[in-house]
């Protein structure tokens, strides 16, 4: 029988363990958009109670979670300031403007973290021929930074910066539960500073499907009537939340080991001749690394070979360990990487 291929393209290739499944299957389930499933409900009032925030909102998507967000705390014409790699800006399809009418203001950060003195000199102040400056979105963990964690102090000085500013503040926390067990500390660390805050549950917790938006209570309110515009109303949709609840109570912790993960294999790629890989930079679940050839070009020859991991640049990789890939498979990873390039 032929070896199943490694995926590290991403930790949302996790597919739910058996406990989980199961958990789906029992799941107490009603109408959530007459506001009747115990078990949103329920996912709803942990993470709200988790991350020191009044309510919570289910939604199908991180992406969606951060649109709510946005759609709440601006208006047409109203500039949303973000770190230059940052999801909302990359990998939501224009969405901001799109949907919302705002308009995006960019700014270089280091690996993802922003100064104080960036976001006070990005925001507009008073002057009739700018658009108002009025949300400030920062990213922890930050994804195409590599992962990185924001240390909780520096995180509250850009908040206060933010407010000093006159800036609204929402956390994409997609991969929030990284930078918790990262850091050793709770993620309302970071979330009871923010006016609201997204998590995900469909990539390192291994949920299949589903993130919650946390925020006040008439945060919430709003969200949930733009949730209903944008199609994000569901019916029976417990058996989703399940999971969630079940990756609450049985996948944070273990992130730590595709932490442990991504530190051995980052260790084993800069061994390779030609492979440059920033160890300091490998934080949480990511691994980012230079390769001596065409990085498109090289992925199929990977593929090809049974390791799946993504380009990023013209010589860059990323790979991202998860629940799916133990230490065996990536050290399996790092033997293909290198019999690869000692035979191009």
């Amino acid at each position: 029988m032929a070896t199943a291929p490694i995926d590290l393209r991403s930790d949302t290739v996790t597919r739910p363990t058996p406990g989980m499944r199961r958990a789906m299957a029992e799941a107490e389930v009603g109408d959530d958009v007459y506001g009747e499933d115990p078990t949103i409900r329920a996912l709803e009032a942990r993470v709200a109670e988790r991350l020191e925030q009044e309510g919570g909102l289910f939604v199908p998507s991180g992406t969606q979670g951060n649109q709510l967000a946005i759609g709440v705390h601006t208006r047409p014409g109203e500039e949303v300031i973000l770190e230059e790699g940052s999801h909302p800006f990359n990998y939501e399809n224009g969405a901001i403007a799109a949907l919302w009418g705002a308009q995006p203001r960019t700014i270089v950060g280091q690996r993802g973290i922003l100064t104080p003195a960036q976001i006070q000199a990005a925001s507009r102040g008073v002057d009739d021929h700018l658009p108002r400056s009025r949300l400030l979105i920062l990213e922890n963990t930050h994804n195409r930074g590599g992962g990185t964690v924001w240390k909780p102090g520096v995180f509250g000085d850009a908040v206060n910066a933010a407010r000093s500013a006159g800036l609204l503040v929402h956390l994409d926390g997609a991969r929030l539960f990284n930078a918790e067990v990262a850091a050793g500390v709770p993620a309302s660390t970071w979330a009871r500073l923010a006016d609201s805050t997204t998590v995900c549950f469909s990539k390192g917790l291994g949920a299949p499907v589903g993130s919650v938006l946390a925020g006040s209570k008439a945060f919430i309110g709003e969200a949930r009537r733009l949730r209903k515009r944008l199609g994000g109303g569901m019916r029976q949709a417990g058996i989703l939340a399940a999971a969630c609840l079940y990756a609450l109570d049985h996948h944070v912790a273990r992130l730590a080991e595709d932490h442990e993960n991504a530190r051995a294999l980052a260790r084993r790629l800069a061994e390779i001749p030609g492979v440059r890989v920033e160890l300091d930079r490998v934080e949480t679940n990511m691994v980012y690394a230079e390769v001596p050839v065409s990085a498109p070009s090289f992925v199929p020859r990977l593929r090809a070979a049974g390791l799946l991991v993504n380009s990023v640049g013209p010589h860059a990789l990323r790979l991202v360990c998860h629940l799916d890939v133990d230490r065996a498979g990536c050290e399996r990873a790092a033997d293909i990487l290198r019999a690869l390039l000692e035979s191009k």
